[in-house]
């Protein structure tokens, strides 16, 4: 560590500590707690940023022992509150590297944003999953921070889409890390058999050629679309979504497309919205917005539907016996108590701590800062 980056370590350091040790028996203050989360998030990215400058000059991501090549452009000014950044997959799959590498040179001429960061990932495999096996997730995170870090790239205006064996990948990541994205757009890809109800506060829009019969394509995107919309009846705060059969077009829609562009770029993304659905698939996490579980009670199909309405969360139903509620000062009034009812019956209502540990742990796993929770609640249901 050179000299300038230990002085700034220990002088964040220092200042979190005289927060902690100043009053050890005083809750922290919602003051306290806005300056440490943002002293803490200032130090992640200073770290985040010396760790990743190797990505501008080479051009790829390494993380374990995938490397991703990457094709960026950056599009229009700058907005004050940041850029968008738009990850686009690349088609191609279980073929020849070089089948897949021109797909990739493809894809970084497909689209244009009006604005925003366009990253185009050359996949680490040559498989049909090769853009959504459980490794790429961190390398999904791991691009967007070095975007935050060295683009300046709004956290909360990240897009991902995809086309082909692309738009496959997009069926599966826009479900399983629906809390990082604004929107989503799939163009042409197979769902096989991933489910949709996480998709509750990320935008999607659905994208096939009307004669894309191959793998049944066609028939699969019509099903999801009223799948979508059966999801939106029931829920009609939730589930914002886009379907388009594009006439008279096969697997090559003929860039009819790309106007999902300029349709995602509507959507800025809520990191704590008011209720969450999420099941657990073929690729697990123990975190999602603002719900967090114990790793040894997670499984696929567990699911949790969960809300919260001033300081009262409700949880509708839960697969786990225990949950832990991740919380800040912008979703509630954490000075006055947490009251936590399942189906029916208070299983808690009391003061709770804004926490230094909790908030540097919160980072440190979801390498996002708008997930620097200050809170954790764990609550037995059952």
């Amino acid at each position: 560590m050179n000299m300038n980056r230990m002085l700034g370590w220990l002088a964040c350091c220092a200042f979190v500590c005289s927060i902690a040790a100043a009053s050890p028996r005083k809750r922290l203050t919602k003051t306290q707690a806005d300056q440490a989360v943002e002293r803490i998030v200032g130090e992640w990215k200073d770290s985040e940023r010396k760790r990743l400058d190797y990505v501008t000059t080479e051009q790829k991501l390494r993380v374990d022992t995938l490397v991703m090549p990457l094709h960026w452009q950056i599009f229009g000014a700058k907005p004050a509150d940041g850029r968008s950044l738009y990850i686009s997959l690349h088609g191609g799959g279980n073929a020849p590297a070089a089948l897949n590498d021109s797909q990739w040179s493809n894809q970084t001429m497909l689209y244009q944003p009006k604005e925003g960061v366009y990253v185009c990932p050359r996949a680490p495999y040559n498989d049909w999953d090769m853009h959504f096996k459980p490794l790429l997730d961190r390398c999904y995170r791991a691009l967007i921070t070095y975007c935050v870090t060295h683009w300046d790239v709004n956290p909360d205006r990240v897009y991902i889409m995809g086309y082909s064996a692309g738009g496959d990948g997009v069926w599966r990541l826009a479900p399983r890390m629906a809390d990082t994205w604004a929107a989503a757009s799939m163009m042409a890809g197979h769902p096989g058999d991933v489910r949709l109800e996480n998709l509750r506060n990320t935008p999607f829009s659905i994208w096939c050629g009307e004669w894309d019969a191959a793998y049944d394509r066609n028939r699969l995107a019509a099903e999801r679309m009223a799948e979508m919309d059966s999801l939106q009846a029931a829920d009609s705060e939730g589930y914002a979504h886009w379907g388009f059969l594009a006439k008279g077009k096969g697997h090559w829609m003929d860039r009819v497309d790309t106007v999902a562009v300029s349709w995602m770029a509507r959507y800025t993304r809520n990191p704590y919205p008011s209720r969450v659905v999420w099941h657990q698939e073929a690729h697990q996490a123990p975190f999602f917005y603002w719900l967090k579980v114990r790793p040894q009670e997670v499984a696929r199909h567990k699911e949790v539907r969960a809300s919260y309405a001033g300081n009262t969360i409700t949880v509708e139903a839960s697969d786990y016996r225990h949950l832990t509620l991740c919380l800040n000062d912008r979703m509630m009034d954490l000075d006055r108590p947490v009251r936590v009812i399942f189906q029916g019956r208070e299983v808690c209502n009391k003061r709770v701590r804004r926490s230094v540990s909790v908030i540097r742990r919160n980072l440190l796993e979801r390498q996002d800062e708008r997930f620097a929770f200050t809170v954790e609640l764990e609550v037995k249901l059952w």
